[in-house]
């Protein structure tokens, strides 16, 4: 089987992580070896980067700088983990990826999103998801399930990102929503605001026949 590149975005609370991690277990289920990785992190320099990034007591980071650091951990990622795991043949699930400068510092942060795109290019070369899903929901629903998420972490304090004015969070939104109108062949929508059994079976739905293979939730 053809190793492929999924990755998993939205807004803050759309539910990446779970379905990132459920898709997992599926795909284990199903007989695909596929590695699960986040961004920003997956290798110790991109760790540090992701620990800098999401500092509430670093709120002077400007838009620019944040950019090249998301940048820098994602070329490290690609690198170390990514190109090296899809050569062997192994599949790659990635929690957040390079569309997401595209709708944060690109769109919400107002950096342009041709700018940011073309430094994508380069920070990840040819490494590009088969498939993307966008998990979009309202920017209150999403936010509402933050201190849930903090205790599945073990995270005490909403992070640099989530301490953002709500209009921030609706302009990521809104720019998310512009890439997957612009690449509707890469970018699946899904409605996150759904059950999560219900969300998994779209999502399933959609990569079962990228990966040709049947994809059960398990519940």
């Amino acid at each position: 089987m053809k190793s492929r590149f999924v990755t998993l975005e939205g807004i803050e609370g759309s539910g990446k992580t779970v379905v990132a991690g459920e898709l997992q277990r599926a795909l284990a289920a199903a007989g695909v070896d596929a590695l699960l990785v986040r961004e920003p992190g997956g290798t110790a320099v991109s760790e540090e980067v992701r620990r800098l990034l999401l500092d509430p007591a670093r709120p002077e980071i400007v838009p620019r700088a944040e950019l090249f650091l998301y940048l820098a951990s994602r070329a490290q990622l690609v690198e170390e983990v990514i190109r090296p795991s899809l050569a062997s043949g192994r599949s790659v699930i990635c929690d957040r990826f390079m569309d997401a400068s595209v709708a944060y510092q690109g769109w919400a942060r107002g950096l342009g999103e041709e700018l940011v795109e073309r430094l994508n290019g380069l920070a990840v070369g040819a490494v590009l998801p088969d498939r993307t899903i966008l998990l979009d929901c309202p920017v209150a629903s999403g936010l509402a399930r933050g201190p849930a998420r903090r205790e599945r972490e073990g995270v005490a304090a909403r992070d640099r990102l989530e301490r953002e004015a709500a209009d921030f969070h609706e302009r990521v939104r809104e720019g998310y929503l512009r890439l997957a109108a612009r690449e509707p062949a890469r970018i699946v929508v899904v409605d996150a605001s759904r059950p999560l059994e219900a969300v998994l079976g779209a999502v399933f739905r959609n990569l079962g026949v990228l990966f040709g293979v049947q994809l059960s939730t398990g519940r």
